[in-house]
């Protein structure tokens, strides 16, 4: 990613160039995993993605639909609405992703949600309804945007008094570095959980802030 992320900020690529390149990054790392979690971008077993994307339902706090912004091949999708209904609520997943291949095949492992599958850049997107809950990584945009990305989901994504969801994220211990960027930015009510990783020195958390 450094690569890519440089170029950006000399001025040598477009924001779609950077979309382009870092997709052609991860997409065969994703379409080639021999599990379900690495084909979602997590490294770990069944159990540990339970642990570590699970934190996400810290913020998930209600009956609603929740998006799942880059949602690769579906599996935070299926996960949150089984996260859900443990806790006795009816949540319905959505997604939408930027790679034509990997919304497929998102949409092949789960056909009952063919029709919540959207393939487009989350950022600009204007999507045909608005979500009780949106959640996304501020890393799929280049830095520089990342301020605007906020806003757009925001403005246009999240249903109103809905939240936005930035993570899971590791992170620096005792380091906040989301939910400092939100605060920098003029945010306000931002909430944040963290729970420790496997390395020491990182924690893993989640930051949401509400529509006003």
């Amino acid at each position: 990613m450094r690569p890519i992320d440089e170029a950006y900020e000399r001025g040598e690529i477009s924001q779609s160039e950077w979309h382009r390149r870092v997709q052609a990054l991860i997409e065969p790392v994703y379409l080639s995993a021999n599990s379900d979690q690495l084909g979602s971008g997590h490294s770990g077993t069944e159990r540990e993605w339970d642990v570590s994307r699970g934190l996400i339902m810290q913020a998930v706090d209600r009956p609603g639909t929740f998006l799942d912004v880059g949602c690769a091949n579906g599996l935070l999708m299926a996960s949150v609405e089984r996260w859900s209904h443990q806790r006795g609520l009816a949540v319905t997943p959505y997604g939408v992703e930027i790679s034509p291949s990997l919304a497929d095949r998102a949409r092949a492992r789960y056909p009952q949600r063919h029709d919540r599958i959207w393939t487009a850049n989350a950022d600009g997107w204007q999507p045909p309804m608005r979500f009780d809950f949106v959640r996304t990584g501020l890393e799929y945009v280049p830095r520089r945007r990342r301020e605007g990305f906020v806003h757009h989901l925001l403005d246009h994504v999240v249903a109103p008094v809905g939240r936005l969801i930035i993570g899971k994220t590791n992170e620096n211990r005792g380091e906040s570095q989301v939910a400092d960027s939100l605060r920098s930015w003029g945010w306000t009510g931002i909430r944040e959980v963290r729970r420790p990783h496997a390395h020491p020195d990182v924690e893993m958390s989640v930051v949401w802030v509400s529509r006003p």
